[in-house]
């Protein structure tokens, strides 16, 4: 697992074996890159379920204005501060370890928003439904989902909309914006 591009680049992040974060796959993390590329520099980011917090760290390393991490894992929390001082990229970054779900009712919006829970819960559409409930992005802001393909897609309301849908293998990937 590396930092694909920006100051950080080619940097090795660390992961703890044996714990249950399943970390976004080098190909589909630089999908998701190659879908947002053009918005990220300048953006504030928040990486919900951030695991090992690879988003997060590889939007700041692309010139993101600030990032914020949330996992309720005390380990994960550990590791995402480990792979941010690694990086060199503390500076812009909060770190916080909550409940996904609650942490979206707090007074905040962001630019672009990842959701990447752990597959065969409901998370992706409990998160969804919250941002949109609590308006977290800003407008022209994007929402990025990863889930198993063949997962139903979750709805959205204006001025939320499905922008787009990727599929790579067995996974998908969803690009919301809020118009």
């Amino acid at each position: 697992m590396r930092v694909i591009s920006g100051t950080a680049g080619g940097r090795r992040l660390k992961d703890t074996p044996g714990y249950t974060i399943r970390p976004t796959s080098g190909m589909v993390k630089e999908s998701i890159f190659n879908i947002v590329q053009f918005d990220i520099e300048g953006r504030s980011i928040l990486d919900l379920f951030a695991g090992t917090g690879q988003l997060g760290i590889e939007a700041l390393s692309r010139g993101a204005k600030s990032a914020t991490f949330i996992d309720t894992s005390p380990d994960a929390i550990k590791l995402i501060w480990d792979n941010l001082k690694l990086c060199g990229l503390t500076e812009n970054a909060s770190v916080h370890t909550a409940d996904a779900l609650s942490y979206l009712k707090k007074d905040e919006t962001f630019d672009l928003i990842f959701v990447d829970p752990p597959y065969n819960t409901n998370l992706v559409e409990k998160a969804l439904a919250r941002i949109i409930e609590f308006d977290k992005v800003n407008t022209n802001g994007i929402i990025i989902c990863e889930i198993k393909a063949g997962h139903a897609l979750p709805a959205v309301s204006p001025p939320y909309r499905l922008h787009r849908e990727y599929k790579y293998g067995r996974i998908m990937l969803l690009r919301y914006e809020r118009e």
